[in-house]
């Protein structure tokens, strides 16, 4: 959800089984929840030099409402039944989507560091099964953090460019337990039948190694980054991310997957495919909106111009358990500008 060089720090928790590493402290760049960089920092993100546009308006539109609420990381949440062996896990980062089947279970992303315990124990109450798979969305913490806290012997799959940005960080690299041990390109299945899932990839957007997760049977989906908050997604050029190309991203998956009912946002609350296509039409406006407006409209007005169609992605209020910060309408103001970014380097 971040600065790729300030969120890529992943350490182990006491209990872990892959590492044992003290986990970094506070000094080592870690918020005051015991978390690192889950706040939209502009300071932290101009230190990195990311584009220009994310620090200006992050700081004029966002920082505002993050100072008067500034959230703190939900812990580990409970686990909840979607359908069938379908359960999704929320809090201490992203949505952890868990798959029980017959050779054990699947997880869907790890959350921040130091949450594997939590997540291990959620799982214990609906299944003895061990965790057998993990499949993650992204390379960001907040979805590979607890990795490392699962046997060696658990098989981690990515998208080829979610292990590459994964590999080029020290901290990862020096953990092969943390790392995946397969890669993706395009498409990828796992299992058959009733536990069949299927791994998609379509391009960039919020990285450029985003999968979408797909549960034939249970008719289920786990979009990660791609679709979190009911709000644009946060763009991270340092991991490939770009606004100009996710509209495309979208709407293929919209097109080529087939038969989903429920979608599994990378944050936030369940939702439907009728949500993910209108999220999809929000971005390609989003996106269409500031071609046209570039050098006559500000930011801010031409986000304010999408209200009208879509005002469940430009609300000006803080979401509810939204960790770091900002309303779904600077978010779509940091989009704009992001694209004008984009749009200038060509």
């Amino acid at each position: 959800m971040s600065d790729r060089g300030v969120w890529i720090r992943m350490s182990s928790g006491p209990n872990s089984a892959r590492s044992h590493k003290a986990p970094p402290s506070r000094a080592e760049g870690f918020g005051p929840d015991g978390h690192e960089g889950v706040h939209m920092s502009c300071r932290l993100v101009a230190r990195r030099r990311l584009l220009p546009a994310i620090v200006v308006v992050g700081l004029a539109v966002a920082g505002a409402a993050a100072q008067q609420q500034r959230p703190r990381i939900p812990p580990t949440g409970t686990i909840k039944k979607i359908r069938d062996d379908l359960y999704v896990i929320p809090g201490a980062g992203g949505n952890t989507t868990v798959f029980v089947t017959q050779g054990g279970v699947v997880l869907v992303d790890t959350k921040l560091p130091n949450n594997g315990e939590a997540i291990l124990n959620q799982v214990r109450s609906v299944t003895d099964k061990p965790v057998s798979t993990i499949v993650n969305t992204h390379s960001h913490p907040d979805h590979v953090g607890s990795n490392e806290y699962f046997p060696a012997s658990v098989d981690v799959v990515t998208h080829e460019n979610t292990r590459k940005w994964m590999a080029a960080n020290p901290r990862v690299a020096s953990n092969p337990a943390a790392m995946p041990d397969r890669t993706f390109t395009d498409r990828m299945t796992l299992g058959s039948g009733d536990d069949r899932i299927d791994l998609y990839y379509f391009g960039a957007g919020h990285t450029n190694g985003d999968a979408f997760v797909v549960f034939p049977v249970p008719r289920a989906m786990a979009a990660g980054d791609m679709f979190a908050w009911k709000m644009a997604p946060l763009i991270d050029p340092m991991a490939g991310g770009s606004v100009l190309a996710l509209p495309d991203s979208l709407e293929k998956a919209l097109n080529v997957i087939p038969d989903v009912d429920t979608v599994i946002e990378g944050h936030g609350d369940l939702n439907t495919w009728e949500g993910f296509r209108d999220y999809v039409q929000f971005n390609r406006a989003l996106v269409d909106a500031a071609k046209a407006g570039m050098g006559k409209k500000t930011a801010e007005e031409i986000a304010a111009g999408l209200k009208p169609k879509f005002p469940v992605f430009t609300k000006e209020e803080l979401l509810t358990d939204m960790e770091y910060g900002g309303t779904p309408l600077s978010r779509a103001v940091i989009n704009v500008n992001v694209a004008f970014q984009e749009l200038g380097k060509r």
